[in-house]
């Protein structure tokens, strides 16, 4: 008896935590960016993914912008050279970045971050 009412303890704390978890609600953002003119745009903090991808584009400026990175729950940064960009998603800015200039190359540099709450 002792066993099945510390089983019920566990499993109670368990589903409380779940209960947490899913209450926070997702946050998103996305990265535009026109490599001809070197033009970005960054959102965060948006309830729905597609409203991230329209203000990303907007903030970008240009209409050749594309979206190159979405993200939710987290932070993403792009970085670019002349010759080449890429984007990444991280728990951090500094992850993050760390990822996009990993994926570029030497001769890049971070051009724009963004995070969620």
């Amino acid at each position: 008896m002792r066993g099945l009412a510390l089983a019920i303890v566990l499993f109670s704390g368990f589903a409380v935590q779940a209960a947490k978890q899913s209450a926070t609600p997702n946050r998103y953002g996305a990265i535009a960016y026109h490599r001809a003119s070197q033009s970005w745009g960054v959102s965060y903090d948006t309830a729905r993914a597609r409203d991230a991808e329209v203000a990303a584009l907007k903030q970008c400026g240009q209409r050749e912008c594309l979206v190159v990175h979405k993200f939710k729950n987290g932070c993403a940064a792009l970085a670019a050279s002349a010759k080449s960009f890429a984007a990444a998603s991280g728990a951090t800015r500094e992850e993050a970045e760390t990822k996009a200039l990993g994926r570029c190359g030497a001769v890049c540099a971070p051009l724009a971050w963004g995070c969620t709450r």
